[in-house]
């Protein structure tokens, strides 16, 4: 199946039209795409199937327990497939039968280990203060996001791990599932474990896997007897420089 993928989009401040690639036969939206929402409607009548993963600016300045049904009723009128700890089953053109696996993962803070958990969260002060959201009615802070970040993992591994009669498996996350992801203009720097998760130890359960959430690409492949392509074409923010070459019409087959 052949699969265009954007992320990163922020249409609420970024002058972006996105079109469709010519020969995909789905498009993956894998988070960030309009924090007011709006940008979604861009994506109405889209020529093939489009498949979406919230990504955290989504939430900016929302409740979290509102948001999900809201944004799935949002997606659900633009004709779009929202998926959230939730796997589905689609064929190609050849019939091959290809699993989607998606949640936005949020980040656990355990990207360094267990004893740089407590820098991490602090570092992730400044951008939950950017999101201003809430859960039940109080700031989402590190200690709420790690408690959705490891709900949502426990799910993941979980339904990876599940046997299905499918011919490929694609994950797709906002977070990153490793270090390799991390932007290089951060480096191993206590913050970009607000941007990574270590899932290495899944890949393998998938055949690709695509995230957004770092404003920089990646595209590289892990394992030894299956190999796992991980991929991210996040656009990011033009004033920062980080859309220069960015390619729109991507366009990946698993």
């Amino acid at each position: 199946m052949r699969l265009q993928i954007l992320s990163d989009l922020h249409l609420e401040t970024e002058a972006f039209d996105p079109e469709p690639a010519p020969d995909a036969e789905m498009l993956i939206l894998a988070g960030d795409v309009d924090s007011s929402w709006a940008g979604l409607e861009r994506f109405r009548g889209w020529p093939v199937p489009v498949i979406f993963i919230a990504g955290n600016h989504e939430f900016d300045g929302r409740e979290l327990r509102e948001v999900w049904p809201a944004l799935r009723e949002r997606c659900a009128a633009l004709g779009l497939t929202m998926i959230e700890r939730e796997s589905i089953v689609r064929e190609d053109a050849q019939g091959r039968r290809i699993r989607f696996v998606g949640t936005v993962r949020w980040c656990d803070f355990d990207l360094f280990g267990p004893a740089r958990r407590d820098r991490s969260m602090r570092a992730a002060g400044y951008f939950v203060k950017i999101m201003r959201s809430t859960r039940d009615g109080v700031p989402f802070d590190p200690a709420a996001v790690r408690e959705e970040a490891l709900a949502c993992r426990e799910w993941l591994a979980a339904e990876l791990a599940r046997e299905e009669a499918c011919d490929a498996t694609v994950a797709i996350t906002h977070y990153a599932p490793s270090f390799r992801s991390a932007d290089p203009r951060y480096g191993a720097q206590p913050g970009t474990a607000s941007f990574c998760n270590a899932d290495d130890a899944l890949l393998a359960h998938a055949d690709l896997w695509i995230h957004g959430h770092l404003h920089c690409r990646h595209d590289y492949r892990v394992g030894n007897t299956r190999t796992t392509r991980v991929l991210c074409n996040a656009r990011g923010h033009a004033f920062k420089g980080e859309a220069d070459g960015y390619d729109g019409q991507l366009v990946v087959e698993v």
